[in-house]
């Protein structure tokens, strides 16, 4: 069955729009250029990749990517696919859709090389991302307007993605909101707002009366105590789980969840899995059920009802050198298995717990069952024990055309990147620390590595200690501020250019996808956004505001907000 063939089963994206989830999600942008909450954005509006039309987009300034960096004025797609740049439309010969762009922005789908897309779509409650938040008051403005769209008596949660680093102005000590300032702005909505993988955490009076009533501390001021472990927040998270997450409470939320991203331009999504939950209070906002977080995304596929692009790895933390999960992955899973919208990929983000005897181990098996494997490096020191147990896998069994990857690398050194590179690896960079980095805890050198030629995409890492939206990655790596506007990564920017290239084209390599995906280009699957701001000129601190107006995946227009004229 074909991509297009596939969409016209079951529920349509139209209807999926129209129960308002998404326009939900597009609500939660922190108060800047929202949605309103009852807005479907795509009803009635016409979609390209139909069997009797063409789609064109016109008069626009359409940045293609490819490789001489290409700027046209019209896109022509049909079946899903690109099928000129810069040609007039209608010299085709069939009936065209026309998107008049008077001038806009249009850059290729965004490509996130590496999140945890599921794990948002999983969140108990309407979770309503923090990222885009500027201030207390966009707090509030962006829970009042979630709240609008929703039934009262529905929670409201944001769970990760945020830090209260940037809900105050610099010359402030940071912090969350308060029950009383959370009162003001839902008043019929219990709120639960947590940061990171395990809080600090606050809540409204509704929220607290909740939690009181079943043994957990609440300060009077609605702040819940965080930490690892069995911590208030972790009982929190928990009752939240257990008392709201039916199944079709998951679909609405991977909705919302694949929602948000198109409203920032984000067409493919590289998840990185989960820990295993326990069902426990030690769960943390990355632990839920490996075995059953996917389905309500492969749900909404089987009904036409996925509306960007999902790709999965399988995340391995066994401590034991044996590796038995792994070892029946890599005997009972197939690899890069699925369709164009939903496929499967390699073993990631982690193939083993720590970087020792197991790991060395698990990246042997991986490489001799000839599979992709993804791992992440934070401190200055383990991407060496990585690289090094690569290189022993390598001389086993080779790697140097399975593209294994290392994530995050905020402190690698050039002279491992050189080795990585002789291994056929590539670098998944990310600007989480954006949120709440530090001078010393900066990274990653963009600059070094870009220059260095490995192969190197962009990532957002959200949605837990990072945030999903990528125009706030790449104001981190072009302009190496924090969020309270502290120079942490001086003499390693990259260009405007270079980091969209990172996060466009350079991202199809991760996938194995780079001649389908990546670039506006004859042939490719017409994956495409149009933004708000022009990318390349707006002041840096606009950048943090880019959205997109109109995204298309597969030449079909799954979302737009109504500011661009479609006949």
């Amino acid at each position: 069955m074909s991509e297009n063939e596939h969409r016209r089963t079951g529920l349509s994206r139209r209807e999926v729009l129209r129960t308002g989830a998404v326009a939900g999600a597009a609500a939660a942008f922190g108060g800047m250029a929202a949605v309103p909450a009852s807005a479907a954005p795509a009803q009635g509006r016409p979609a390209g990749g139909r069997d009797d039309a063409d789609l064109a987009l016109v008069n626009g300034t359409i940045h293609t990517m490819d490789a001489d960096n290409t700027v046209a004025s019209t896109v022509l797609i049909r079946d899903g696919k690109i099928l000129a740049v810069g040609t007039r439309a209608g010299e085709h010969g069939r009936r065209v859709v026309t998107v008049n762009l008077h001038g806009r922005t249009v850059v290729p789908g965004i490509i996130d090389n590496h999140n945890h897309i599921v794990l948002m779509g999983n969140r108990p409650g309407h979770h309503t991302p923090l990222e885009n938040a500027s201030s207390i008051a966009d707090v509030q403005q962006t829970y009042a307007e979630r709240s609008a769209g929703i039934p009262a008596g529905a929670w409201i949660t944001t769970i990760g993605g945020f830090h209260r680093n940037h809900l105050v102005p610099p010359d402030q000590p940071p912090r969350l909101p308060t029950l009383a300032e959370l009162d003001d702005a839902v008043p019929d909505n219990p709120v639960y707002i947590s940061e990171a993988f395990s809080g600090p955490s606050a809540t409204n009076s509704l929220g607290k009366a909740f939690f009181t009533g079943r043994g957990i501390p609440v300060g009077d001021d609605g702040l819940i105590a965080g930490g690892f472990g069995a911590s208030p927040t972790g009982q929190a998270t928990l009752a939240l789980r257990q008392t709201l997450l039916t199944f079709d409470e998951r679909k609405r939320g991977a909705v919302d969840a694949v929602g948000y991203g198109l409203g920032l331009g984000v067409t493919t999504h590289l998840d990185q899995g989960a820990f295993q939950a326990a069902n426990a209070p030690s769960d943390g906002a990355a632990h839920e059920d490996n075995y059953t977080m996917h389905l309500p995304f492969l749900a909404l596929h089987d009904e036409g009802g996925l509306s960007a692009r999902l790709r999965i790895n399988f995340l391995h933390m066994e401590s034991d050198p044996a590796t038995p999960g792994l070892v029946e992955r890599l005997r009972n899973q197939f690899q890069f298995f699925g369709d164009d919208m939903v496929r499967t990929g390699g073993i990631g983000e982690f193939i083993a717990q720590g970087t020792g005897t197991t790991f060395a181990a698990a990246a042997l098996r991986v490489a001799e069952a000839g599979w992709r494997a993804e791992v992440h490096s934070l401190s200055a020191t383990d991407f060496q024990a990585e690289i090094q147990a690569f290189e022993a896998a390598n001389a086993a069994s080779p790697i140097t055309d399975l593209r294994w990857v290392i994530a995050h690398v905020p402190f690698i050194t050039e002279d491992y990147v050189d080795r990585f590179k002789a291994l056929g690896g590539g670098l998944s960079l990310t600007g989480w620390r954006y949120l709440a980095g530090s001078p010393s805890g900066n990274g990653p050198p963009f600059r070094m590595i870009v220059d260095n030629g490995i192969n190197t995409g962009m990532s957002s890492d959200g949605m837990q200690i990072a945030p999903m939206n990528p125009w706030l990655h790449m104001y981190y790596a072009t302009t190496g501020l924090n969020a309270r506007g502290v120079l942490i990564n001086g003499g390693q920017q990259i260009s405007r250019q270079e980091v969209l290239r990172l996060y466009t084209r350079d991202n199809g390599w991760f996938l194995r996808e780079e001649d389908v995906l990546g670039s506006i280009e004859p042939g490719k699957f017409a994956d495409l956004a149009v933004l708000n701001k022009d990318y390349f000129v707006v002041p840096d601190e606009e950048l943090k505001q880019i959205r997109s107006v109109l995204t298309v995946v597969g030449g079909e227009i799954v979302h737009d907000t109504g500011e661009v004229d479609v006949r």
